[in-house]
């Protein structure tokens, strides 16, 4: 199984990388970009004798106390199965 996490600053923090990626993006005439933010991107293999339950509660437990700074961050992930 494997764990898709994705960690980015809460809409409340500046992102100033975003804001230059936007700037950018606007010089190069890109059309119809209204905002962009940036983050981190984690894939976790987990054991295959994890089951949903529990791989859910350890990737929520890594991506909290591992992954993310939860003053100015927070996370999203999801599961699938491994190829």
């Amino acid at each position: 199984m494997k764990a898709h996490v994705y960690v980015t600053l809460k809409q409340t923090v500046l992102d100033p990388q975003g804001q230059a990626i936007h700037g950018a993006l606007k010089k190069m005439q890109y059309q119809g970009i209204e905002d962009v933010r940036q983050g981190k991107y984690f894939v976790i293999r987990l054991s295959d004798a994890l089951d949903a339950a529990a791989a859910t509660a350890e990737v929520e437990r890594i991506a909290k106390e591992v992954l993310t700074n939860p003053v100015i961050e927070e996370f999203s992930f999801h599961l699938e199965d491994a190829d």
